[in-house]
């Protein structure tokens, strides 16, 4: 396939709530869809996961742009293409900037699953026709609220419930969710909030058997985490830490982590998520899915992904309406009783809903070849 044509789309869409975590709080959400065209007039969509600010890593939106325009594009507009997983072979000599190749990465592999006309299940080696989701909830006013709202997604059927920390907002909240939840598979990420001089505080969570605790320490640790898991019960679970397969072999070897949380955009793309899939499953350390807050392009791709088999806890991606009054797809993502059902259309499965991407588009780019 030669790509021919590539149009970038600058989005805005407000969710529902505000969402906090340890880092801030917000509730615009700005991003990147990416379309890819073939000589042939095939389509593929791609979605940038960095948000405005660079409070999760050092990219944003706007160096994902710069880097999109400027340098991945002359690298595979008019190039010809026989598998996605030279993408990244193209990329090796940029170094970094992660999501920003994803964002090209994935809408290749879309239009690849539809030129040859596959499901992106199938195109990845996917295995499963339904995938357990859970949900991640940000840091509420106060812990009754925060009770409140589990209770509503438990009813909803969410398999597991994830909920943001930081200090000052951690034992009593997990003890509170506790005693109203006795059951519930329930996590607590910490998105870095904590150093090793909170290891006595951190070890009071081993009492309430969480499945993991995400990512205590520094995002770029993974030294500190080797110390820390071996005075914890809890299971640690490395979410910024990784970016890349040989950040999952160091940590593994290391013993820093005994899940990993796999971000399609955290590790520049499908090609390396499936790497670092494998490698897990190799090593008997199970991955889950971590979510975005995408619009549907990215979580039609985090829906794919998830069906691989050592994807055995359920991830954060939930249907569209979590977030969403209107998605960019059709039909939404759906969840039932906390299961989401994979599409079985060609590429990512879902249609791009045009009329509703042309409503939250702030600014478009085209490029073709000449």
């Amino acid at each position: 396939m030669i790509l021919k044509e590539i149009t970038i789309r600058v989005m805005k869409m407000r969710m529902k709530k505000p969402f906090t975590t340890s880092f801030g709080t917000f509730q615009d959400k700005d991003f990147l869809l990416l379309e890819v065209k073939d000589e042939l007039g095939n389509t593929g969509w791609g979605e940038s996961v960095a948000f405005e600010s660079p409070w999760y890593s050092e990219e944003t939106l706007g160096t994902n742009l710069h880097i999109i325009e400027e340098f991945l594009i002359p690298i595979v507009l008019g190039k010809e293409i026989g598998h996605p997983d030279e993408i990244s072979e193209l990329f090796t000599a940029i170094r970094k900037n992660n999501m920003a190749k994803s964002t090209v990465e994935g809408a290749v592999w879309d239009l690849y699953a539809k030129r040859n006309k596959m499901t992106l299940t199938q195109a990845l080696g996917g295995e499963r026709d339904k995938i357990e989701v859970g949900i991640s909830i940000g840091i509420q006013e106060n812990v009754a609220d925060l009770v409140e709202t589990v209770s509503g997604f438990i009813k909803e059927g969410y398999k597991r419930i994830k909920v943001k920390i930081k200090p000052g907002y951690d034992v009593e909240v997990i003890r509170e969710l506790r005693k109203n939840f006795p059951q519930v598979p329930l996590m607590a990420d910490a998105n870095s909030a904590y150093t090793l001089e909170d290891v006595e505080l951190l070890k009071q969570l081993d009492e309430f058997n969480l499945t993991m605790i995400e990512q205590p320490l520094a995002s770029d640790d993974i030294i500190d985490h080797a110390v820390l898991q071996k005075q914890l019960k809890t299971p640690i679970c490395l979410d910024e830490s990784i970016h890349s397969l040989e950040d999952t072999r160091k940590a593994i070897e290391l013993g820093s982590t005994q899940i990993i949380n796999i971000k399609i955009g955290r590790v520049g793309g499908l090609t390396e998520a499936k790497k670092i899939h494998d490698y897990c499953m190799e090593h008997r350390i199970p991955v889950w899915c971590g979510g975005m807050l995408e619009s549907g392009i990215g979580r039609a791709h985090n829906v794919a992904l998830t069906t691989l088999p050592n994807f055995i806890l359920p991830g954060d991606t939930a249907g569209s309406s979590r977030y969403w009054k209107e998605d960019v797809i059709t039909p939404e993502v759906v969840t039932e009783d906390g299961y989401i059902t994979v599409p079985n259309a060609f590429g990512i499965g879902y249609e791009p809903d045009l009329a509703t991407i042309d409503k939250f588009t702030v600014e478009e780019m085209h490029y073709q070849v000449e």
